[in-house]
């Protein structure tokens, strides 16, 4: 078993296959004691991930799952997954979640070309949220979907917003269910009723200390400069 620090947390796992041994490389950490978070499924469990799953290779079947191991366990830790790109930018965390095709990560890339080095993406797919010591936070992991961008750092989360494309670039905050229901939609939900209980706190708690907007947008830097300037004029 390998050793990693992962969202904050001490991870064992064992992976077999290129993607995630290259991609977990910058998060591994030689920890003592006993890990927060074990996977270890064994080889015939990936093998009929790929029966059911031929499209797939067995690297990817890794990959993958092995994903779903871990972030399935966050919850337990005050943590969840939240299907979006985030980036890091002056010391704050941004999110920006959606359906896929949206244009998540062609919005964090304008981002890029508007601030140049100021911006890091932190995960282009599916980064973690924390709660420590009363702050939730936004991780890098090595679980990012079909790039390779992600990197190995947590920052305080600044903002979460809800993309949409659209002709004209407009930006709103919204709260309660219209803020949560998409949040929601784009997590990775708990089997069971207790864990989904803590899931749903979770969510209670983000809306309620993290500004939450909805945006209709272009591809232009323009949309970039107005979410620039709304998120980081409504931090609380």
């Amino acid at each position: 078993m390998l050793r990693y620090r992962i969202a904050g947390l001490n991870v064992e796992m064992d992976p077999k296959y290129p993607t995630l041994l290259k991609q977990g490389v910058p998060y591994l950490h030689d920890f003592s004691g006993e890990a927060d978070i074990v996977v270890d499924f064994p080889p015939s469990f990936y093998e009929e991930k790929h029966k059911l799953h031929p499209e797939l290779p067995m690297d990817s079947c890794e990959y993958l799952w092995m994903g779903f191991g871990v972030y399935r366990k966050l919850v337990n830790f005050g943590g969840f997954v939240l299907h979006a790109s985030a980036l890091a930018y002056q010391g704050r965390a941004y999110l920006f979640s959606a359906p896929c095709g949206t244009g998540k990560s062609t919005h964090t890339g304008l981002w890029q070309q508007a601030f140049g080095d100021e911006v890091i993406i932190l995960n282009d797919d599916k980064p973690a949220l924390r709660k420590i010591d009363g702050v939730f936070h936004a991780f890098g992991t090595p679980f990012s979907g079909k790039t390779d961008k992600n990197v190995n750092m947590g920052v305080p989360l600044g903002g979460i917003c809800v993309l949409e494309q659209s002709k004209e670039n407009w930006i709103r905050p919204v709260s309660g269910r219209d803020a949560i229901l998409p949040l929601y939609h784009q997590t990775m939900r708990p089997p069971d009723a207790k864990n989904m209980d803590l899931l749903l706190g979770l969510l209670e708690e983000l809306i309620q200390q993290v500004p939450v907007y909805r945006m209709g947008c272009n591809i232009s830097l323009d949309a970039a400069r107005l979410a620039r300037d709304t998120m980081q004029g409504g931090l609380r």
